[in-house]
């Protein structure tokens, strides 16, 4: 085991140390209690957390390892939960000064999956108003700030998730993604986030009413860790089976017949990677080259412009006018701008219009599923731009920072697995990676890929908060 600090161990590590009695659960929990205290205020991750249940629920791990019972996976690791799901007695609040009291009274099925591997619900982390924008910030607990560089930010809707755990609160963090929510956050602080496939992982909340079509099609729960390793724990303890997801479905990993085979594409129709973004990508390619991988470069793949406008139609098209009057009842600035901003982008959409989408919308997943057969594993960059800086979306516009980011919000409308790998820094500041991109069910193939990149190098993480 290491001999750095307990909160800075991976989860592995963790789990290890606590079944072979080498650390107690509750000395893990104080640790990572410890850590919090000392950090948070620098960057406003973790927004709700209550030590004394933390310290609680490592007892019972202890407890349980004394009496001689086999402890399940994930026994005494601390991860996170994001304020936009619900864990019982908290406020699914989504960063909503209007939602500050909405206690639920049961778990989602992520929460209830991470209980059973045994992992101490550490503290709840912060998301943007409506966990709509890039961005992470909100009317009710402030802003999150980038602990690697708060010239950076932290990514957005997971935001406080990444943060939380690139600074060691926690080892491994729950959030969610609609349009990049985790894997945004993960390339801008230099961590790696699984975006599983629809169906993956089930979800549901009872404090609110069922999703609208857009969401049940393209929102999923996805972990985020500073190993690719972590994150493959993080998401067998949320994967397991719940009927209160009618979506959720179990699946063997596919098996192609060359699943060491893989593709990138730095320009696919024509769009305009910046240097150091192909440069990552490039590198990852000659990672996996050197681990025994056929890469091949690509000219072109398939549409990624069009499933990215398809995943802001169905975003904004269930109702758009209940969706802006509540932005504007809210009064947040970034939710007002994302809202009136994709709307401004999709136009009016008719109910014929939105039977078109989703038509489409099948077509595209047809084509993209035909296409991940012949190339099992695509690499793609995470963005066609180095991490923004905080609130650029404001200064830059809807459109211009939309452009920016077909390679995030592109892959929700196809529902494929998709996983963020951070593989260094620019300037020793700014993070890069490239997005790993596998067909239906294929999440392992998408981690046992990204494990060969990530062993090639990553940014150090945990860090200590940098605050000038």
């Amino acid at each position: 085991m290491s001999t750095g600090p307990v909160w800075a161990l991976s989860a592995a590590a963790t789990a290890t140390a606590i079944r072979t009695g080498t650390l107690s659960a509750t000395e893990v929990a104080q640790a990572h209690l410890d850590r919090l205290e000392a950090v948070n205020p620098a960057i406003n991750a973790v927004v709700d957390h209550r030590p004394e249940e933390v310290l609680a629920q490592a007892r019972v791990i202890d407890t349980r390892r004394a009496s001689g019972e086999d402890l399940p996976p994930l026994a005494g690791v601390p991860v996170t939960i994001k304020i936009n799901i619900d864990q019982k007695g908290f406020a699914t609040s989504n960063g909503l000064r209007s939602k500050a009291d909405l206690i639920a009274t049961e778990n989602t099925p992520v929460v209830d999956g991470f209980l059973k591997a045994g992992a101490v619900l550490l503290g709840r982390t912060n998301t943007p108003a409506f966990s709509a924008r890039y961005f992470t910030d909100n009317q009710l607990f402030g802003a999150t700030r980038n602990p690697r560089n708060p010239g950076l930010t932290p990514g957005g809707s997971s935001g406080g998730a990444a943060a939380a755990v690139t600074a060691g609160i926690g080892a491994i963090a729950h959030g969610n993604d609609i349009g990049g929510s985790v894997r945004y956050p993960a390339y801008a602080c230099g961590i790696h986030g699984l975006r599983p496939g629809l169906g993956r992982v089930a979800t549901y909340n009872a404090t609110g009413p069922d999703r609208s079509i857009g969401f049940q099609l393209m929102s999923v729960q996805g972990p985020l860790a500073r190993s690719v390793h972590d994150v493959r724990l993080g998401f067998a303890a949320m994967s397991g089976r719940d009927l209160r997801d009618p979506w959720w479905f179990g699946a063997d990993d596919p098996n192609p017949a060359d699943p060491r085979r893989a593709a990138f594409c730095a320009h696919p129709e024509g769009i305009d990677t910046a240097p150091e973004v192909e440069a990552a990508l490039r590198d990852a390619a000659q990672r996996l080259r050197d681990a025994g991988w056929s890469v091949t470069e690509l000219e072109s793949i398939p549409p990624l412009k069009e499933a990215s406008r398809i995943m802001h139609k169905l975003w904004v098209a269930d109702n758009p006018g209940r969706i802006l009057q509540a932005a504007l009842d809210e009064g947040d600035p970034g939710a007002i701008f994302a809202m009136k901003g994709a709307m401004a982008w999709v136009g009016e959409v008719s109910l014929a219009d939105f039977s078109d989408t989703l038509t489409r919308r099948a077509a595209l997943v047809r084509e993209w599923l035909a296409f991940l057969q012949d190339w099992p594993v695509l690499l793609l960059p995470p963005s066609s731009d180095l991490p923004f800086a905080p609130d650029a979306d404001l200064e830059m516009g809807f459109e211009a920072l939309t452009e920016k980011q077909y390679f995030m919000a592109g892959l929700p409308a196809i529902g494929m697995p998709a996983l963020m790998v951070s593989t260094g820094l620019v300037n020793g500041a700014t993070p890069v990676g490239v997005q790993v991109l596998s067909g239906r069910g294929g999440e392992a193939l998408c981690l046992s890929a990204g494990e060969a990149i990530a062993a090639r190098g990553a940014p150090p993480a945990p860090v200590d908060p940098v605050t000038d």
